[in-house]
């Protein structure tokens, strides 16, 4: 079951280092102004887009099983229908504590398997949103 509770989405936005699978070059984008949003909170920003080389000012990674380290956050700025692959690439990673799907964004066997491989979800939620309404 997704997390949806106040105090467990508290716990996720603690962390510090979020993935953001679709983070777009493109001003004015919700997937390029949530994590520039998130960045100027002090968060750590892991773009990831296959066809950028960076994206705000930072190296941007092919998938999301290309991130070094720890993944705090994979958040999640890509169609519903891609999300079974991004959960396969969080699995194959083994390192990402949550996979945070935005909003409009589902895919309820994907996460199943994710929370199976022992990783939260969050779906359909504004990390933004929720940062503002919870930490604001």
């Amino acid at each position: 079951m997704p997390l949806d509770a106040d105090a467990d989405l508290r716990d996720v936005l603690a962390g510090d280092r979020i993935a953001v699978v679709g983070c777009s070059t493109t001003p004015g984008k919700d997937a390029h102004e949530v994590p520039a949003f998130l960045q100027e909170q002090g968060y750590e920003i892991v773009p990831v887009n296959p066809t950028a080389e960076d994206v705000l000012g930072e190296p941007a990674f092919d998938s999301l099983a290309d991130v070094p380290g720890h993944v705090d956050v994979a958040d999640v700025f890509r169609p519903s229908a891609e999300v079974a692959g991004i959960v396969d690439d969080a699995i194959a990673h083994g390192d990402v504590d949550v996979i945070w799907l935005q909003l409009g964004i589902t895919d309820d066997a994907a996460l199943a398997r994710a929370e199976e491989a022992g990783i939260a979800t969050v779906q359909d939620r504004c990390v933004r949103v929720e940062y503002q309404r919870l930490l604001g």
